[in-house]
C-alpha cells in the first residue's frame, strides 16, 4: 500500500527503518571494475549523498540500486524488497528516479510530459500538483525544446515525483546548472525529503552535499572510503581551516606538518595543503619555515574545511578531477 508524505513521516520516526542496503557489491567491465565491495545503509527518510569525482561508481551503484544494471557479485535490496524477485513493477511503482542524462521530447509541452510519465503508474500526485511542486506552472505550456538547462532539470525531476514516490534517486542532478538554478533544484529535494521521503542522490559538489544530505558516502574507484555527517567527516581533519600553497624549490612536507598549529600536511594536485586548527599561528610559522627552506611562495589561499578538503586528504586528489 502506497503512503502519503504525511504518513512517511510519522513511521519514520516510529520506525528508523532501512530504506536501502547493499552488500559486497561489485560490477566489473572489460577494463574496469567500477563498483568494488560497495556497502551501504540509506535510512528511512533521510537524504543520503554519494559523493566522488567522475569515474569513481556512483553512478553505476545508483543504477543497480534503480534496477536498470545487474551486479556481479552482492546484494541489493530497496524498500524491503530486491531485484528479480517477481515483484519488481510493484517495486518500480515507490521510486522515483532522475537519470544523469534524461532525453524528453521537445515537440512536448511541460503538461504533456508530465502526464505521459504520470500514466505510467497505478496512482501518484496531480498533474497540477507536480508542475507547481517544481515551480514550472509559468511552463506547463511551453514545449520542452524552449526550456533552459535549469528548467529541463526541474522537469526531469518532475517526472521522478509524479508518482509520489517513497524513495527518489537523482544522479547528479545539478551538474551544468548555474548557481540560481541549483539552488531551486536544492529547495524541491528539501520539500520533498521534508514531507518524509527519503534520497538518495550522487553528486560531486561538495556545497550540494553539506547542504542536502544527513550522512555522506564518500566513494572512490568503487569503494567506500569514508561515511558519516558532513560535520563528522569535516571534523575527521581535526582542522578548522586550511592553507593552500605553491611554491618554487624543494619543500619538506615532513617539517611542515609538525608547525604550530598544523594537524596535517599533504599534495593538493596544485601545491601543498596544511590543516590547521589555528591559522593565526600556523600562518606566520609556514611563512617562516619556507623562508628556512629556500622556497619562494608563488601563491597562497586560505579557507574553512570543506566536504573537499577531506577527499584530498585521503587521496590526494580533488572531487572534481574529471
Amino acid at each position: 500500500m502506497r503512503v502519503s508524505g504525511a504518513a512517511r513521516t510519522i513511521g519514520m520516526a516510529q520506525t528508523n527503518s532501512t530504506a536501502l542496503r547493499c552488500a559486497g557489491l561489485v560490477k566489473r567491465y572489460p577494463d574496469v571494475v567500477a563498483v568494488d565491495g560497495l556497502d551501504l545503509e540509506v535510512l528511512t527518510g533521510e537524504c543520503f549523498g554519494l559523493l566522488g569525482p567522475n569515474g569513481a561508481g556512483k553512478t553505476t551503484s545508483i543504477e543497480i540500486f534503480e534496477g536498470l544494471n545487474t551486479p556481479d557479485e552482492g546484494t541489493v535490496e530497496v524498500i524491503g524488497r530486491r531485484w528479480g524477485q517477481g515483484d519488481d513493477r510493484a517495486l518500480r511503482e515507490r521510486l522515483g528516479i532522475q537519470l544523469q542524462e534524461t532525453v524528453f521530447s521537445e515537440k512536448l509541452t511541460v503538461e504533456e510530459t508530465v502526464r505521459l510519465f504520470r500514466s505510467f503508474y497505478s496512482r501518484g500526485h496531480a498533474i497540477d500538483t507536480t508542475i507547481e511542486q517544481v515551480a514550472l506552472g509559468e511552463k506547463r505550456n511551453a514545449r520542452v525544446g524552449k526550456l533552459s538547462g535549469g528548467q529541463k532539470q526541474r522537469l526531469a525531476v518532475a517526472c521522478a515525483l509524479v508518482s509520489d514516490p517513497d524513495m527518489l534517486f537523482l544522479d547528479e542532478p545539478t551538474t551544468g546548472l548555474d548557481p540560481q538554478a541549483r539552488i531551486k533544484l536544492w529547495e524541491i529535494v528539501e520539500a520533498y525529503r521534508a514531507s518524509g521521503g527519503t534520497v538518495l542522490l550522487t553528486t560531486h559538489y561538495m556545497e550540494e552535499a553539506a547542504r542536502l544530505c544527513d550522512r555522506v558516502a564518500i566513494v572512490d574507484h568503487g569503494k567506500v572510503i569514508a561515511l558519516g555527517t558532513p560535520a563528522e567527516l569535516i571534523a575527521s581533519l581535526g582542522a578548522d581551516q586550511v592553507i593552500a600553497f605553491a611554491a618554487e624549490g624543494n619543500v619538506d612536507r615532513a617539517r611542515l606538518a609538525v608547525l604550530p598549529g598544523v594537524t596535517s600536511a599533504g599534495a593538493s594536485p596544485t601545491g601543498v595543503l596544511l590543516n590547521t586548527a589555528d591559522i593565526a599561528v600556523s600562518l606566520p610559522a609556514l611563512l617562516a619555515e619556507l623562508d628556512g627552506q629556500g622556497a619562494k611562495l608563488v601563491t597562497l589561499t586560505t579557507h574553512q574545511a570543506t566536504l573537499e578538503d577531506v577527499f584530498v586528504h585521503l587521496t590526494g586528489r580533488m572531487l572534481r578531477d574529471e
